[in-house]
């Protein structure tokens, strides 16, 4: 049973303020809350800050980039995954469901094959996730008969699986030396390496695709009903759907640009938010944004803690969120509604 959403979003921004001090705090070189807060108010009153300089470095140039690109790819990853279950009513949905990060993934195995630049491969991954979707939905659009959501799901698999095998042939070309270990590297997922000017590329799709998310919010708790009930309501579905569509694959394709192949959070999150808030969209959204934002900056502080080498975020994802959704299906009493 979900519970009041002001209590839900409190339990949400705890968990996230908990993430973010976790996040600063552990480390080789770490960082109190303290120190935080004096350079940033230092920063907004434009003073000398009192912190050494190793301090400043490591909270603006090395771990506050990395905590803000992971708390942007996780709200945007668990948005994404909130929006896709609804629009396709079924819980098992996750935001690669057409194929945005099979698309993504190409586009980047390609920009590694070919020895291009960081920013030509994160350009390359995001077009490569915009346009594997607009291939689903053109294919999809073709397909008259049968329910149109579940012509865009089958033809999401199919078109999912020929980038895959796209994929594959691209790393059996690969030179196993150099270009294969960078493809098997980045499909794992990292936040590795993330600088203050990776952080805009990232920033503008998440907020955009948000943003837009967030204006429909009252239409996607109708789009959520069977379509003839929708329709009956009076809501120009095809459009809508395109939309939706639209800004859940915009936030996917930026945040697997920036951060590889990271599962499980587009399907776990949202179903916690639900939990916390309940299925309406108004307050769903938010929620799922925040618990995903701390959910993943969470993985991520384990991820370059937990052992001496740096562990993939696609791995930790998996570990932890299988046995996690396995207990969400177990106190799901009520069902998924």
């Amino acid at each position: 049973m979900a519970s009041s959403p002001l209590r839900g979003n409190l339990i949400a921004l705890g968990l996230l303020g908990l993430a973010v001090i976790g996040a600063f705090a552990l480390g080789r070189f770490p960082v109190g809350p303290g120190d935080i807060i004096g350079s940033i108010w230092a920063w907004l009153s434009d003073r000398p800050s009192d912190l050494p300089p190793q301090v400043e470095t490591v909270i603006w140039n090395i771990r506050g980039p990395r905590v803000l690109a992971a708390i942007l790819c996780g709200a945007a990853l668990a948005v994404a995954g909130a929006a896709f279950q609804g629009l396709f009513r079924n819980p098992l949905v996750s935001p690669d469901i057409l194929g945005a990060s099979s698309g993504a993934a190409l586009g980047a195995v390609i920009g590694i094959y070919l020895s291009l630049g960081l920013l030509a491969i994160q350009l390359a991954a995001f077009i490569g996730g915009l346009v594997a979707v607009g291939a689903v939905y053109a294919v999809g659009s073709t397909i008259r008969r049968g329910d149109p959501v579940l012509v865009l799901v089958l033809t999401g698999v199919v078109v999912g699986s020929l980038l895959g095998a796209g994929i594959g042939l691209i790393k059996y070309w690969a030179d196993p030396y150099n270009q294969l270990p960078a493809i098997t590297f980045w499909l794992l997922g990292s936040l590795a390496g993330t600088a203050r000017p990776d952080l805009l590329p990232l920033l503008g799709p998440v907020l955009v695709g948000t943003g837009v998310l967030l204006a429909l919010r009252w239409r996607m708790n109708v789009m959520s009903l069977p379509e003839q009930e929708a329709r009956a309501l009076g809501l120009a579905t095809g459009p809508l759907r395109i939309a939706i569509v639209a800004a859940a694959t915009l936030v996917t394709a930026a945040s697997v640009a920036a951060a590889g192949i990271i599962g499980w959070v587009g399907l776990v999150v949202p179903h916690l938010a639900r939990f916390l808030v309940g299925p309406d969209f108004s307050r769903l959204l938010p929620t799922a944004a925040i618990l995903g934002a701390g959910y993943l900056l969470a993985i991520d502080t384990l991820a370059r803690t937990a052992a001496p080498v740096e562990t993939p975020l696609g791995i930790l994802t998996a570990v932890i969120g299988t046995p996690f959704f396995i207990w969400l299906l177990a106190s799901a009493r009520g069902g998924w509604s």
